[in-house]
């Protein structure tokens, strides 16, 4: 169990750090325009690669949840799994979507300050979903054992 606990700590490290770099730096590269488009595809690949591995955190702390130390009836743990879930499909349903529509426009010489704008809020909203989901890992309210 203390194996599978420290997979999931080093996989949410290692995945939605990076994850997050790219959805935060990709309104920056939008708006610097066509000199900043090799980083953006750059971004984007990052978006997909890791928002995909981002999963093996779900996958990893689902396998955590067991009786007696942890249940899904548990707030802490429901919360969290509900937020990561939101995350995701931000992640892929306007950070990636914008991103690639981004860089479509850009390849055809126009401007992208609605994708900049919608991407630098999500990504905003994403970053507090893992602060707030990092605060439920970590004091587990409603857990009768802390």
């Amino acid at each position: 169990m203390e194996f599978i606990k420290v997979l999931h700590i080093v996989a949410a490290v290692f995945l939605i750090g990076p994850l997050t770099f790219a959805t935060s730096v990709s309104p920056r590269l939008i708006r610097g325009g066509a000199e900043g488009m090799p980083v953006l595809k750059l971004m984007h690949r990052v978006t997909q690669f890791y928002g995909l591995g981002t999963l093996l955190v779900a996958v990893l702390g689902l396998a955590l949840v067991r009786k007696p130390d942890f249940t899904f009836n548990q707030f802490w743990v429901s919360a969290s799994l509900t937020l990561f879930v939101v995350a995701m499909v931000l992640v892929f349903a306007i950070v990636e979507r914008d991103q690639r529509a981004a860089l479509r426009r850009m390849a055809a010489g126009d401007d992208s300050p609605v994708q900049a704008g919608r991407i630098l809020a999500t990504s905003a909203v994403i970053a507090l979903i893992w602060l707030v989901t990092i605060f439920l890992m970590v004091y587990q309210p409603g857990n009768p054992k802390k």
